[in-house]
This record gives C-alpha cells, structure tokens and sequence, in this order.
C-alpha cells in the first residue's frame, strides 16, 4: 500500500492528460483531496504562476514526484 498523497504535494502527471493543455509527465500541485485519497484536485500553472489547469484525477493518475527527478519546461499553445 501507498502513502496518501497530502493537499499541496508537488505531483507528476502519470496517465493520458485529461486536458488538452497537459502531456504525460507535466508536474502540478495537489489542491484538494478527495475522501481517503481516492482522488484528487490537481492544478498546473506555467511559469508565471497563471493557472493552465484544474483537473480532478484519480490516485492512480499521480504520483508524488521523486528525489533525482528534475522538473522541466515546455512551450504550452
């Protein structure tokens, strides 16, 4: 069993993006979590702090980002 991923966890994208906006890999932050974990409240922003994203995903969709992992940037349309 895992741990329960916290309100405000950095997280990694981890399955097909449920926006048109987002790619498979793309970090955001855990905004709300839903009861026991079973899902969660995600947003993405770009470097200027706008909000590209609020999508609610399931647990199996995210997970924390890891210790040696970098986190990248990329142009969004």
């Amino acid at each position: 069993m895992t741990d329960m991923i916290a309100e405000h966890s950095l997280v990694v994208l981890d399955a097909e993006p449920p926006h048109e906006k987002l790619t498979r890999s793309d970090a955001g932050t855990v905004v709300h979590v839903y009861k026991g974990g079973k899902g969660h409240e995600v947003e993405f922003v770009n470097g200027g702090g706008q909000m590209i994203a609020l999508v609610a995903v399931g647990s199996d969709d995210v997970r924390p980002i890891g210790v040696g992992e970098l986190v990248h940037t990329r142009k969004n349309a």
